[in-house]
């Protein structure tokens, strides 16, 4: 039985939180600005670079003959901008093997430095060179185009800066070249600390999607908001269009679960603050998008201004964004921390109260036949090994599609891969089918594996609905102290479990599935949520999943953390079956009890033991 009671007063602290994070609210920082007019970025000239690239290299994939011969090519043309001692770039050629939607391919980065007049933290302007698919692919080039006429601009414009240029490869999946520069910038760009980044993707798209400006990392965090409003007001102010900004409810998506598609989530993973600049928003452009010299031209204008703000504005402060804007309005994360903690404090409270006295009240019990019910600790340790063992087949799961990927039989990027890379494809295909067919056989291996701990496939509802809701729990516990936004997905079941655990509260199964489902609900959100922002459909979506687990995205942690929560939602729908019929002889929590003999309404001598006159002979 759980306690109204506790349950209620349990609340009592967040009237005192909800405060706390009321006073908390902070505006957003300013945006800085240029006093510079970015007329010097010809959109012309970007136009007929762009066309002239996507004719002359039409068929780009990562490491392939155009990539490498596009690389040549943009060096060529940095170096004919002059060396440093003109006002040019010193260029440099990398190669380095690296995973990428084609396989472990050689790929290369060209590397051009402009020194400032000061000794301040450089600024990183990148664009990726190659395509997926077939053909021109021209919006995706449209960031080289634009790369290129940035650093005409540059090459005659003194900036108190170090100006960094990088052409890289694997953007098209993978970002094998954002994640090479990342991982080696000490040896790369000889600076140390950068300022910022800001990454080119596709400019130039005549269809624009917002957010144009991009801030999302790989990891728990976004672009420093300070970043974030430079460029989002550059575009604003150049480009003569709303850049639009992420949503609250994206946001919290983003920092429950990062996943992002583009080279900017690379380097704010890995404490570089970056932003990228792309017309066809997070998802990126069609192989076959029609492209606008207009939007070329006014995209790169703004990301010419931003750099001009960077440049003259202090540094960029490096820590990444991790509290959500609504209504222009910052809510930290340690609020959200207080919030989600107050929040979850009542269900934690009534779930191990719950268990306390579901164990005092069966230690206490003595009209029973078998020792378990007297062994309390013993029903709790086999309800804990049934509940655990439902996670079985996704851990399992997760483990073959990892060594898919690691073994070189299934090609995963470690990065996520872009949406016009995903095709479903009969390899796709073909991955998927096998990744489901061992997720089925590992539940048709799942009643083996109850009969070798011991365990009966039906539970003792009452224990086992207490024990599942316990380890989501803990798992809530767990996962609010390394990030409160996750712990928010699981607000909704950890509440809801409670009915679910409560034999006296537990509705009919029709309405406790219901419940399950209900349950379900954040997380089928946030699932919704990226494959509308990345224009995926059920299958792409399982393509998807098996990529992120194959290529290392979700990595160890994370699986054991998400197969556990599914492992207690497979047990929270099998005691909602359960919850309508009463248990039979042989199954567990079904142990033959010793009742009263005759009728029920029969009290007589000898039912109830001795009379007392029978007793003092």
């Amino acid at each position: 039985m759980l306690s109204g009671r506790l349950y209620r007063a349990a609340f009592l602290p967040l009237v005192p939180v909800l405060a706390i994070a009321a006073f908390s609210l902070s505006a957003r920082p300013r945006a800085p600005t240029s006093t510079l007019a970015p007329d010097a970025f010809d959109g012309a000239a970007a136009s007929a670079e762009l066309g002239a690239l996507a004719s002359e290299f039409p068929d780009r994939t990562p490491g392939g003959h155009s990539d490498r011969a596009l690389a040549a090519r943009v060096a060529q043309t940095l170096n004919a901008l002059g060396g440093t001692a003109g006002g040019g770039f010193r260029v440099r050629r990398r190669h380095f093997e690296a995973q990428t939607i084609a396989g472990e391919r050689t790929l290369e980065t060209v590397l051009a430095e402009r020194p400032g007049s000061t000794d301040a933290t450089p600024i990183v302007i990148l664009a990726h060179r190659d395509a997926a698919a077939g053909g021109p692919a021209r919006a995706e080039l449209s960031g080289t185009a634009a790369l290129l006429e940035l650093a005409r601009v540059f090459a005659a414009r003194e900036t108190k800066r170090t100006i960094i240029l990088l052409s890289t490869s694997g953007g098209s999946g993978g970002d094998g070249g954002a994640a090479d520069f990342a991982a080696n910038r000490s040896v790369l760009d000889e600076h140390g600390p950068l300022d910022a980044a800001i990454a080119l993707g596709d400019v130039a798209s005549v269809r624009a999607s917002k957010p144009l400006a991009v801030p999302y990392s790989d990891g728990f965090g976004s672009a420093p908001a300070v970043l974030q409003r430079a460029v989002s007001d550059a575009i604003a102010r150049e480009a003569g269009s709303d850049p639009g900004s992420p949503s609250a409810f994206g946001q919290l998506a983003h920092l429950a679960f990062s996943l992002t598609v583009g080279e900017q989530g690379a380097l704010d993973s890995a404490g570089i603050p970056a932003v990228l600049i792309q017309a066809s928003g997070e998802r990126g452009p069609s192989a076959r998008a029609a492209v606008s010299p207009q939007r070329l031209e006014g995209l790169g204008r703004a990301a010419l201004s931003a750099i001009d703000a960077l440049d003259a504005a202090p540094d960029v402060p490096a820590g990444k964004q991790t509290g959500v804007v609504v209504q222009r309005m910052t809510i930290p994360a340690w609020a959200v921390r207080l919030l989600v903690g107050a929040l979850l404090l009542p269900a934690l409270l009534v779930g191990a109260d719950g268990l306390a006295r579901a164990r005092r009240r069966r230690s206490s019990s003595t009209l029973t036949g078998t020792p378990e019910r007297a062994q309390a600790g013993g029903s709790v340790r086999r309800s804990l090994a049934w509940v655990l063992s439902c996670a079985a087949p996704f851990a399992a799961t997760a483990v073959f599609a990892r060594l898919l990927g690691a073994t070189g039989i299934l090609v995963a990027p470690a990065a996520p891969v872009p949406p016009t890379a995903l095709s479903f494809d009969g390899g796709a295909a073909r991955a998927v089918l096998a990744v489901s067919v061992f997720f089925a056989l590992g539940w048709l291996c799942w009643p083996l594996l109850l009969r070798q701990l011991g365990l009966a496939p039906r539970p003792d509802t009452e224990l086992a609905g207490l024990t599942a809701v316990l380890v989501l729990h803990v798992l809530c516990a767990v996962v609010w102290v390394v990030n409160p936004y996750t712990a928010l997905l699981l607000l909704v079941p950890a509440h809801v479990g409670l009915l679910l655990a409560s034999p006296q509260l537990r509705p009919r199964p029709s309405a406790a599935l219901a419940l399950v489902a209900l349950g379900a609900l954040p997380l089928a959100l946030v699932s919704a949520f990226y494959a509308h922002e990345l224009g995926l459909g059920p299958a792409r979506v399982a393509w998807m999943v098996v990529l992120l687990l194959a290529g290392g995205h979700i990595g160890v942690p994370a699986g054991i953390f998400w197969s556990l929560i599914l492992g207690c939602g497979v047990a929270a729908v099998r005691v909602a079956l359960s919850s309508g019929r009463p248990p039979q002889d042989g199954e567990q929590g079904g142990e033959t009890v010793i009742t009263i003999r005759g009728p029920l309404t029969y009290a007589g001598p000898g039912s109830l033991g001795g009379t007392e006159s029978a007793l003092r002979r």
